[in-house]
Protein backbone atom coordinates (compact mmCIF):
# COMPACT_ATOMS: atom_id res chain seq x y z
CA UNK A 1 0.00 0.00 0.00
CA UNK A 2 2.50 2.44 0.88
CA UNK A 3 4.98 1.45 -2.22
CA UNK A 4 1.45 2.55 -4.55
CA UNK A 5 0.91 5.66 -2.59
CA UNK A 6 4.53 6.69 -3.65
CA UNK A 7 4.09 5.42 -6.87
CA UNK A 8 1.09 7.84 -7.33
CA UNK A 9 2.73 10.82 -5.75
CA UNK A 10 5.76 10.22 -8.25
CA UNK A 11 3.50 9.78 -11.09
CA UNK A 12 3.27 12.43 -13.74
CA UNK A 13 -0.26 13.02 -13.30
CA UNK A 14 -0.22 13.57 -9.92
CA UNK A 15 -0.85 17.09 -9.49
CA UNK A 16 -3.44 16.91 -12.73
CA UNK A 17 -5.47 14.77 -10.33
CA UNK A 18 -4.75 17.22 -7.54
CA UNK A 19 -6.05 19.50 -9.45
CA UNK A 20 -9.41 18.27 -11.01
CA UNK A 21 -10.17 17.39 -7.75
CA UNK A 22 -9.85 21.11 -6.36
CA UNK A 23 -12.15 22.00 -8.91
CA UNK A 24 -14.66 19.64 -8.27
CA UNK A 25 -14.57 20.35 -4.65
CA UNK A 26 -15.04 23.84 -5.34
CA UNK A 27 -18.04 23.87 -7.56
CA UNK A 28 -19.35 21.58 -4.95
CA UNK A 29 -19.23 23.95 -2.96
CA UNK A 30 -20.49 26.61 -4.43
CA UNK A 31 -23.78 24.53 -5.30
CA UNK A 32 -24.18 23.68 -1.08
CA UNK A 33 -23.40 27.19 -0.75
CA UNK A 34 -25.66 28.93 -3.51
CA UNK A 35 -29.02 28.62 -4.95
CA UNK A 36 -28.75 28.24 -8.69
CA UNK A 37 -24.98 27.47 -8.63
CA UNK A 38 -25.81 24.36 -10.14
CA UNK A 39 -27.47 25.65 -13.32
CA UNK A 40 -26.07 24.71 -16.51
CA UNK A 41 -25.16 28.18 -17.80
CA UNK A 42 -23.48 29.17 -14.48
CA UNK A 43 -21.18 26.05 -15.51
CA UNK A 44 -21.16 27.36 -19.33
CA UNK A 45 -20.59 30.68 -18.16
CA UNK A 46 -17.24 29.49 -16.55
CA UNK A 47 -15.73 28.71 -20.77
CA UNK A 48 -17.54 31.96 -21.78
CA UNK A 49 -15.93 34.50 -19.29
CA UNK A 50 -12.38 32.70 -20.03
CA UNK A 51 -11.77 31.76 -23.50
CA UNK A 52 -9.46 33.96 -24.04
CA UNK A 53 -7.37 33.59 -20.92
CA UNK A 54 -7.87 29.64 -21.87
CA UNK A 55 -6.45 30.28 -25.55
CA UNK A 56 -3.01 31.64 -24.02
CA UNK A 57 -2.54 29.73 -21.16
CA UNK A 58 -2.81 26.95 -23.88
CA UNK A 59 0.26 29.44 -25.77
CA UNK A 60 2.18 29.31 -22.30
CA UNK A 61 1.77 25.73 -21.34
CA UNK A 62 3.95 25.36 -24.42
CA UNK A 63 6.49 27.33 -23.35
CA UNK A 64 6.65 25.94 -19.84
CA UNK A 65 7.12 22.62 -21.04
CA UNK A 66 10.40 23.73 -22.61
CA UNK A 67 11.45 25.42 -19.24
CA UNK A 68 11.03 28.72 -21.02
CA UNK A 69 8.68 31.44 -20.51
CA UNK A 70 6.44 34.12 -22.28
CA UNK A 71 5.65 37.50 -20.61
CA UNK A 72 4.42 39.39 -23.58
CA UNK A 73 1.22 37.34 -23.82
CA UNK A 74 -0.88 39.71 -22.43
CA UNK A 75 0.59 42.84 -24.20
CA UNK A 76 0.01 41.09 -27.83
CA UNK A 77 -3.25 40.06 -27.26
CA UNK A 78 -4.23 43.79 -26.37
CA UNK A 79 -2.24 44.85 -29.45
CA UNK A 80 -4.05 41.87 -31.44
CA UNK A 81 -7.49 43.42 -30.37
CA UNK A 82 -6.37 47.17 -30.98
CA UNK A 83 -5.25 46.47 -34.65
CA UNK A 84 -8.24 44.50 -35.36
CA UNK A 85 -10.37 47.25 -34.05
CA UNK A 86 -8.43 50.10 -36.39
CA UNK A 87 -8.26 47.64 -39.02
CA UNK A 88 -12.29 47.07 -39.50
CA UNK A 89 -13.09 50.91 -38.25
CA UNK A 90 -10.38 52.89 -40.69
CA UNK A 91 -10.27 50.53 -43.44
CA UNK A 92 -12.75 48.54 -45.97
CA UNK A 93 -10.81 45.46 -45.67
CA UNK A 94 -12.72 42.40 -45.30
CA UNK A 95 -13.61 41.18 -41.14
CA UNK A 96 -11.60 37.71 -42.26
CA UNK A 97 -8.81 39.52 -44.15
CA UNK A 98 -8.15 41.38 -40.61
CA UNK A 99 -8.20 37.86 -38.35
CA UNK A 100 -6.12 36.62 -40.73
CA UNK A 101 -3.93 39.66 -40.78
CA UNK A 102 -3.82 39.76 -36.87
CA UNK A 103 -3.18 36.03 -36.78
CA UNK A 104 -0.51 36.17 -38.98
CA UNK A 105 1.18 39.44 -36.77
CA UNK A 106 1.30 37.32 -33.94
CA UNK A 107 2.54 34.02 -35.11
CA UNK A 108 5.69 36.04 -36.48
CA UNK A 109 6.04 38.28 -33.70
CA UNK A 110 6.51 34.90 -31.68
CA UNK A 111 8.63 33.80 -34.25
CA UNK A 112 11.03 36.38 -34.12
CA UNK A 113 11.36 35.75 -29.83
CA UNK A 114 11.35 32.49 -30.49
CA UNK A 115 14.49 32.89 -32.74
CA UNK A 116 16.28 35.80 -30.94
CA UNK A 117 16.27 32.69 -27.80
CA UNK A 118 17.02 30.01 -29.87
CA UNK A 119 19.89 31.59 -32.08
CA UNK A 120 21.61 33.41 -28.96
CA UNK A 121 20.81 31.68 -26.32
CA UNK A 122 19.09 34.37 -24.26
CA UNK A 123 17.19 34.20 -21.57
CA UNK A 124 13.03 34.12 -22.54
CA UNK A 125 12.18 36.19 -19.34
CA UNK A 126 14.09 38.85 -20.67
CA UNK A 127 13.21 38.84 -24.20
CA UNK A 128 9.81 38.56 -23.48
CA UNK A 129 9.90 41.25 -21.21
CA UNK A 130 11.11 43.59 -23.89
CA UNK A 131 8.27 42.26 -26.57
CA UNK A 132 6.13 42.86 -23.61
CA UNK A 133 7.06 46.47 -23.80
CA UNK A 134 7.12 46.72 -27.38
CA UNK A 135 3.96 45.27 -27.97
CA UNK A 136 2.18 47.53 -25.00
CA UNK A 137 3.84 50.93 -26.41
CA UNK A 138 2.64 49.94 -30.23
CA UNK A 139 -0.80 49.74 -28.58
CA UNK A 140 -0.93 52.96 -27.25
CA UNK A 141 1.06 54.19 -30.03
CA UNK A 142 -2.23 53.50 -32.34
CA UNK A 143 -4.49 54.85 -30.20
CA UNK A 144 -4.85 55.86 -26.21
CA UNK A 145 -8.84 55.73 -26.54
CA UNK A 146 -10.87 53.10 -26.70
CA UNK A 147 -11.83 52.33 -30.36
CA UNK A 148 -15.16 50.26 -30.82
CA UNK A 149 -15.60 47.52 -33.14
CA UNK A 150 -19.20 47.92 -35.10
CA UNK A 151 -18.72 45.83 -37.91
CA UNK A 152 -21.65 43.96 -38.60
CA UNK A 153 -20.20 40.83 -39.32
CA UNK A 154 -17.86 41.33 -36.49
CA UNK A 155 -20.85 42.39 -34.30
CA UNK A 156 -22.88 39.15 -35.41
CA UNK A 157 -19.87 36.52 -35.03
CA UNK A 158 -19.65 38.21 -31.48
CA UNK A 159 -23.77 37.62 -30.87
CA UNK A 160 -23.45 33.78 -32.16
CA UNK A 161 -24.59 31.62 -29.59
CA UNK A 162 -24.51 27.50 -29.78
CA UNK A 163 -26.95 25.76 -27.21
CA UNK A 164 -25.60 23.73 -25.57
CA UNK A 165 -28.74 21.30 -23.42
CA UNK A 166 -30.27 23.88 -21.22
CA UNK A 167 -27.45 26.43 -21.80
CA UNK A 168 -25.60 28.18 -24.47
CA UNK A 169 -21.63 29.26 -25.39
CA UNK A 170 -19.96 32.06 -27.55
CA UNK A 171 -17.91 31.93 -30.29
CA UNK A 172 -14.78 32.34 -28.25
CA UNK A 173 -15.97 28.92 -26.51
CA UNK A 174 -16.09 27.22 -29.88
CA UNK A 175 -12.74 28.75 -31.20
CA UNK A 176 -11.04 27.31 -27.45
CA UNK A 177 -11.97 24.33 -27.38
CA UNK A 178 -10.89 23.58 -31.14
CA UNK A 179 -7.88 25.28 -29.42
CA UNK A 180 -7.63 22.37 -26.94
CA UNK A 181 -8.40 19.94 -28.84
CA UNK A 182 -5.10 20.70 -31.23
CA UNK A 183 -2.97 21.63 -28.88
CA UNK A 184 -3.86 18.66 -26.85
CA UNK A 185 -3.58 16.05 -29.66
CA UNK A 186 -0.14 17.88 -30.76
CA UNK A 187 1.48 17.02 -27.51
CA UNK A 188 0.15 14.20 -26.80
CA UNK A 189 0.16 12.13 -30.27
CA UNK A 190 3.15 13.28 -32.27
CA UNK A 191 6.84 13.66 -32.65
CA UNK A 192 6.94 17.43 -32.49
CA UNK A 193 5.18 17.18 -29.20
CA UNK A 194 7.77 14.10 -27.75
CA UNK A 195 10.58 16.93 -28.78
CA UNK A 196 8.94 19.23 -26.43
CA UNK A 197 8.54 16.87 -23.23
CA UNK A 198 12.17 15.45 -24.40
CA UNK A 199 13.86 19.49 -24.50
CA UNK A 200 11.75 20.53 -21.13
CA UNK A 201 13.37 17.34 -19.29
CA UNK A 202 17.17 18.08 -20.55
CA UNK A 203 17.82 19.95 -23.42
CA UNK A 204 21.58 18.62 -23.47
CA UNK A 205 20.14 15.12 -23.69
CA UNK A 206 17.91 16.55 -26.17
CA UNK A 207 20.78 17.51 -28.49
CA UNK A 208 23.08 14.19 -27.76
CA UNK A 209 19.67 12.50 -29.18
CA UNK A 210 19.92 14.44 -32.17
CA UNK A 211 16.32 16.05 -31.58
CA UNK A 212 15.71 19.25 -33.52
CA UNK A 213 16.43 21.67 -30.18
CA UNK A 214 16.32 25.03 -32.33
CA UNK A 215 13.05 23.98 -34.23
CA UNK A 216 11.64 23.12 -31.48
CA UNK A 217 12.53 26.10 -29.57
CA UNK A 218 11.16 28.40 -32.11
CA UNK A 219 7.95 26.67 -33.12
CA UNK A 220 7.01 26.84 -29.46
CA UNK A 221 7.31 30.71 -28.98
CA UNK A 222 5.70 30.90 -32.75
CA UNK A 223 2.65 28.70 -30.94
CA UNK A 224 2.51 31.23 -28.52
CA UNK A 225 2.09 34.36 -30.35
CA UNK A 226 -0.47 32.33 -32.72
CA UNK A 227 -2.41 31.31 -29.27
CA UNK A 228 -2.26 35.45 -28.17
CA UNK A 229 -3.72 36.49 -31.61
CA UNK A 230 -6.33 33.93 -31.28
CA UNK A 231 -6.82 35.15 -27.97
CA UNK A 232 -7.34 38.30 -28.50
CA UNK A 233 -9.42 37.64 -31.09
CA UNK A 234 -12.23 35.89 -28.52
CA UNK A 235 -11.06 38.88 -26.13
CA UNK A 236 -12.53 41.30 -28.46
CA UNK A 237 -15.18 39.20 -29.69
CA UNK A 238 -16.84 39.35 -25.67
CA UNK A 239 -15.69 43.13 -25.65
CA UNK A 240 -16.16 44.67 -29.04
CA UNK A 241 -13.11 47.34 -28.33
CA UNK A 242 -9.51 48.11 -28.90
CA UNK A 243 -7.77 49.15 -26.16
CA UNK A 244 -4.57 49.62 -24.72
CA UNK A 245 -4.81 48.14 -21.15
CA UNK A 246 -6.67 44.95 -22.25
CA UNK A 247 -5.19 41.89 -21.20
CA UNK A 248 -3.09 43.60 -18.52
CA UNK A 249 -1.65 40.95 -15.79
CA UNK A 250 -3.13 37.97 -17.98
CA UNK A 251 0.62 36.95 -18.70
CA UNK A 252 0.45 35.84 -14.76
CA UNK A 253 -2.67 34.38 -14.84
CA UNK A 254 -1.88 32.37 -17.54
CA UNK A 255 1.48 31.13 -15.71
CA UNK A 256 -0.68 30.49 -12.83
CA UNK A 257 -3.33 28.49 -14.28
CA UNK A 258 -0.96 26.68 -15.74
CA UNK A 259 1.10 25.51 -12.64
CA UNK A 260 -1.91 24.90 -11.09
CA UNK A 261 -2.91 22.74 -14.02
CA UNK A 262 0.50 20.47 -13.00
CA UNK A 263 3.13 22.17 -15.51
CA UNK A 264 6.57 22.17 -14.01
CA UNK A 265 7.96 25.56 -14.12
CA UNK A 266 11.16 23.39 -14.95
CA UNK A 267 9.42 22.29 -17.95
CA UNK A 268 9.16 18.55 -18.84
CA UNK A 269 6.01 17.86 -17.11
CA UNK A 270 2.00 19.40 -18.28
CA UNK A 271 -1.21 18.99 -19.73
CA UNK A 272 -3.57 20.78 -21.50
CA UNK A 273 -6.12 19.86 -19.70
CA UNK A 274 -4.62 20.43 -16.77
CA UNK A 275 -4.17 24.10 -18.11
CA UNK A 276 -8.33 23.77 -18.60
CA UNK A 277 -8.64 23.16 -15.42
CA UNK A 278 -6.39 25.76 -14.05
CA UNK A 279 -8.28 28.48 -15.86
CA UNK A 280 -11.57 27.00 -14.35
CA UNK A 281 -10.96 27.45 -11.13
CA UNK A 282 -9.84 30.65 -11.10
CA UNK A 283 -13.53 30.91 -13.00
CA UNK A 284 -15.33 29.35 -10.09
CA UNK A 285 -13.34 31.92 -7.59
CA UNK A 286 -14.92 34.49 -9.63
CA UNK A 287 -17.89 32.90 -9.96
CA UNK A 288 -18.07 32.88 -6.06
CA UNK A 289 -17.42 36.18 -5.33
CA UNK A 290 -20.20 37.19 -7.97
CA UNK A 291 -22.38 34.57 -6.16
CA UNK A 292 -21.49 36.54 -2.65
CA UNK A 293 -22.09 39.74 -3.51
CA UNK A 294 -20.21 42.04 -1.20
CA UNK A 295 -16.56 41.07 -2.19
CA UNK A 296 -14.06 42.46 -4.35
CA UNK A 297 -12.92 40.60 -7.62
CA UNK A 298 -9.15 41.24 -5.76
CA UNK A 299 -10.05 38.32 -4.23
CA UNK A 300 -9.33 36.24 -7.10
CA UNK A 301 -5.94 37.35 -7.04
CA UNK A 302 -5.24 36.82 -3.42
CA UNK A 303 -7.02 32.84 -3.78
CA UNK A 304 -5.06 32.25 -6.98
CA UNK A 305 -2.18 33.62 -5.60
CA UNK A 306 -2.16 31.73 -2.06
CA UNK A 307 -3.24 28.54 -4.42
CA UNK A 308 0.12 28.80 -7.10
CA UNK A 309 2.32 28.64 -3.69
CA UNK A 310 0.86 25.70 -2.51
CA UNK A 311 1.26 24.26 -5.97
CA UNK A 312 4.60 24.71 -6.24
CA UNK A 313 5.63 24.02 -3.07
CA UNK A 314 3.76 20.43 -3.78
CA UNK A 315 5.91 20.21 -7.54
CA UNK A 316 8.99 20.84 -5.16
CA UNK A 317 7.58 17.94 -2.77
CA UNK A 318 6.87 15.99 -5.86
CA UNK A 319 10.28 16.25 -7.67
CA UNK A 320 12.11 15.33 -4.28
CA UNK A 321 9.59 12.02 -3.81
CA UNK A 322 11.01 11.20 -7.37
CA UNK A 323 14.30 11.67 -6.75
CA UNK A 324 14.53 9.41 -3.69
CA UNK A 325 12.71 6.97 -5.09
CA UNK A 326 14.51 6.75 -8.21
CA UNK A 327 18.09 6.68 -6.37
CA UNK A 328 16.10 4.04 -4.35
CA UNK A 329 15.45 1.99 -7.11
CA UNK A 330 18.95 2.24 -8.43
CA UNK A 331 20.67 0.70 -4.94
CA UNK A 332 18.07 -1.86 -5.16
CA UNK A 333 19.14 -3.01 -8.54
CA UNK A 334 22.86 -2.45 -7.92
CA UNK A 335 22.64 -4.54 -4.80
Amino acid sequence: MKKKISELIASKYFSFFVTVILFAILYGVGIGMYKGFMKPQVFLNLFIDNAALIIVTIGITFTLLIGGIDLSVGAVLALTCMVLAWLLANTGISVFAAIALVLLMGTAFGAIQGYLIAKFDLQPFIITLAGMLFCRGMTAVISRETINITNPTFVAMADFRLSVGAGFVSMGVIIAIIALIVAAVVLGFTRFGRNIYALGGSESSASLMGLPVFRTKVSVYTISGFCSALGGIAYALMMLTGYNLHGMGMEMDAIASSVIGGTLLTGGVGFIPGALFGVLIQGVILTFISFQGTLSAWWTKIVVGALLCVFIIMQAFITEHKSKLTAKSSLEENS
